[in-house]
């Protein structure tokens, strides 16, 4: 390696030392207070302080977006203090030698020509433009940012939030999209706080020139002896020239800040921007040549600057049109070679009769469109006219990106792929209306109201929102569509605020995972098996097919699934196939036995603090009647009860699991091996989202915390049990 590729480049040693440099630079700052400095020293911090303003505002023309230039309010204040500093040398230098530097000299000789009332009269014009125009407007743009980027911080993490549970970004990006969002907060807050620096400093710079005038006019006449006149004219144009150097590169900063803080982010930094957006319209341009060339016509006004720009903007224009054409052109010529090229193919493969080519060509796309008539997507969503904002990509719909998210995050989480979800438009359905369909038939739906917001009372909150009354379509809390003015007061209430996407994908995912074990076919599972053959051979020679079926997989997966058990482990789970197959080649069984495996991996979802599960029991002897109740066939298992202890059963269950749902927790009744299935099939379709489990499948550390007791009926209580315990 040559020794100059070994050394690093003087602009990385400084980049290294540049928290040193900055030190020294606040350091000098402070010394420009109260140590005296010489003239030639004075003018090179003015040229410096002329030049640093210039470097940022041709630093802020190429940030492309505003939080990238975040040091840009730290920098505001060290120059504001750098400025002023200035300001105190100078004016030691005016009052105590009459004379502070070449660079004040020039500005107050040559700027404004050694005439001290043109001079202030300059002066006062520069300092109007800086307080009153620039420094107040970008002030109050700043603030007016600063107010809306934080009000939408909240919303704006909750949609990155949103997004990563649905599976549309991952970790990595949604933590840099909060990193982000951080930062703009920050940026715009300490933006609306260094305003106040700009603004600041154009009031001391006239304090400053005033206090300038009066002293170097008292020191002239009564210490160096002058006459009226002569201090009024050399300290005036002295005092003058200080606050022009001054005043410059202040105003240079605030329009800087103020392009800062107007500017949208962009792609592009500031010219290009500009260019690409002014210019963009050929008509435009044609339009203002035509108005400065009228300009030009009238009476008294100069021909030659409004005719020059004039035909300045006619040309731009023709060049513009020029290229517009051009690329519509090549648009319009690509298509036409497509078209050329399909019709080319068309007559090389045409037989020599055209009617009989034409008619097999209407018979092959009849038969085409019957074929689609007949097939029925797996899964579809189908919406009204009033959503058909969300599912447009062009309009900033994410609705469809959002799907694709959701098919990944139930794969990540439940081990299934779910098959292509078609999002198609009913004009039978209301406009706001959305509904779910499995194999054609509609399985869930509900109702959004694009442009509000919906709020959800999940604090138990008192206050009543503005808005339209409904009930979350996913877990029926009570909820209000709300506008956004009314969105603020939601979330300051405790309520849940979440956009109608964000509804309609939460409601989507609890769809598919509740009707998982419906999306599960053949072909998804032999596409499993197939995946898994190249990682376990072994394991899939010994499984298919000697021992069990495609078609017995695909129960015992669909079982787990039908009860929320994620099917993501298959080598462990088709190892329990295996192994329980010799035993019996019933699915139900075959799921039963495998759950023992897989508690480890499910049971901890339900747990209310590490290792201690909460759920409802059932009594002994209940259990064991249960037991003898239990009613099986080839393809099914259930209990056989009558109606009165039926009744009893589910008006208890109801009354045990609503009391841990009502203390925020998962409803989980825990039963002996030999009735949880039967007791969950039961009533599954009473309590869907009860779950119940098995002594044997919870881990050997793990404790239950009995949330009540399920007793027997009455009736049973004492006739039956009674005398079977004595038999």
């Amino acid at each position: 390696m040559s020794a100059a590729a070994a050394s690093p480049s003087p602009v990385n040693a400084l980049l290294k030392r540049a928290d040193l440099l900055f030190t020294g630079g606040l350091f000098v700052i402070v010394l420009l207070l109260i140590m005296p400095i010489p003239t030639i020293l004075l003018d090179t911090f003015l040229a410096l302080n002329l030049g640093l303003s210039l470097l940022v505002l041709l630093a802020i023309i190429y940030v492309k977006d505003p939080p990238e230039f975040s040091a840009f309010p730290t920098l505001l204040l060290a120059l504001t203090l750098f400025r002023l500093a200035l300001n105190i040398s100078s004016t030691r230098q005016v009052l105590v030698n009459g004379f502070a530097g070449h660079v004040i000299d020039a500005f107050g000789h040559f700027v404004i020509q050694g005439n001290y009332i043109v001079g202030a009269v300059v002066f006062l014009i520069l300092v109007i433009i800086n307080f009153v125009v620039i420094t107040k407007g970008a002030g109050r743009i700043a603030e007016v940012s600063a107010r809306f980027t934080l009000d939408a911080l909240p919303g704006k993490q909750m949609a990155i939030d949103a997004e990563l549970n649905a599976g549309i970004i991952d970790e990595v990006t949604a933590t840099a999209r909060r990193v982000k969002v951080q930062k703009e907060a920050d940026f715009y807050g300490a933006m609306d706080g260094a305003s106040k620096f700009v603004r600041g400093d154009a009031i001391a710079g006239i304090i400053i020139t005033l206090i300038n005038v009066v002293g170097g006019f008292a020191i002239g006449v009564l210490q160096m002896g002058l006459s009226l006149g002569e201090a009024l004219q050399k300290f005036t144009l002295l005092s003058i020239g200080d606050g022009l150097v001054s005043q410059i590169p202040a105003l240079i900063l605030s329009v800087g800040a103020g392009l800062l803080v107007t500017r949208a982010s962009e792609n592009n930094n500031l010219g290009t921007q500009l260019a690409t957006q002014l210019f963009r319209y050929p008509r435009a341009l044609k339009i203002s040549a035509g108005m400065l060339a009228s300009f030009g016509l009238m009476p008294g006004m100069p021909m030659l600057p409004f005719f020059g720009l004039a035909g300045l903007a006619a040309f731009l224009a023709k060049i513009m049109q020029e290229q517009e054409d051009k690329t519509g052109h090549a648009h319009g010529a690509e298509a036409a070679t497509a078209a050329a090229r399909a019709a080319g193919a068309t007559k090389a493969g045409a037989k020599p009769d055209a009617s009989a080519a034409a008619g097999a060509a209407t018979t092959s796309g009849t038969a085409e469109d019957v074929r689609k008539l007949i097939d029925i997507d797996i899964f579809a969503i189908e919406i009204g006219y009033g959503l058909l904002s969300l599912a447009d990509a062009k309009a900033g719909g994410e609705m469809l990106a959002r799907v694709t998210g959701v098919r990944k995050s139930l794969a990540r989480e439940k081990g299934i792929v779910v098959p292509p979800v078609s999002v198609r438009d009913n004009l039978e359905l209301e406009a706001n209306d959305y509904r779910f369909l499995l194999r054609g038939k509609p399985v869930a739906r509900g109702t959004l109201h694009p442009g509000r917001w919906l709020a959800m009372n999940v604090s138990g909150s008192k206050v009543r929102l503005k808005g339209v009354p409904t009930r979350e379509p996913v877990f029926n809390l009570e909820a209000t569509w709300i506008d956004a003015a009314e969105k603020k007061t939601a979330e300051l209430n405790g309520f849940t605020v979440v956009d109608p996407a964000s509804v309609l994908i939460t409601h989507l995912s609890e769809t598919l995972k509740v009707n998982a074990h419906h999306l599960l076919g053949r072909q998804e599972v032999q596409q499993l098996v197939d995946h898994l053959k190249q990682s376990q051979p072994a394991l899939i020679a010994e499984l298919l097919p000697d021992l069990v079926t495609l078609g017995i997989i695909q129960r015992v997966l669909q079982n787990l699934l039908r009860e929320n058990v994620a099917i993501g482990n298959q080598p462990l789970i088709l190892e329990g196939i295996a192994d329980f197959a010799p035993l019996s080649k019933n699915p139900d069984d075959l799921s039963e036995l495998i759950r023992r495996r897989l508690g480890l991996y499910f049971v901890p979802e339900y747990e209310c603090r590490p290792g201690v599960i909460r759920a409802v029991t059932l009594d002994p002897r209940l259990e064991q009647w249960l037991a003898q109740k239990v009613h099986r066939t080839p393809t099914d298992v259930g209990l056989a009860l009558d109606p009165a202890t039926a009744r009893h059963l589910l008006e208890e269950i109801s009354r045990r699991t609503g009391e841990l749902v009502a203390a925020g927790q998962p409803p989980v009744l825990v039963a002996s091996t030999e009735i949880r299935l039967p007791l969950k099939r039961f009533f599954e379709s009473s309590f869907p989202r009860v779950t119940v489990l098995a002594y044997q499948e919870l881990p050997s550390a793990t404790e239950i915390e009995n949330a009540g007791i399920v007793t027997p009926p009455a009736h049973l209580a004492r006739a039956e049990m009674p005398l079977k315990a004595a038999a």
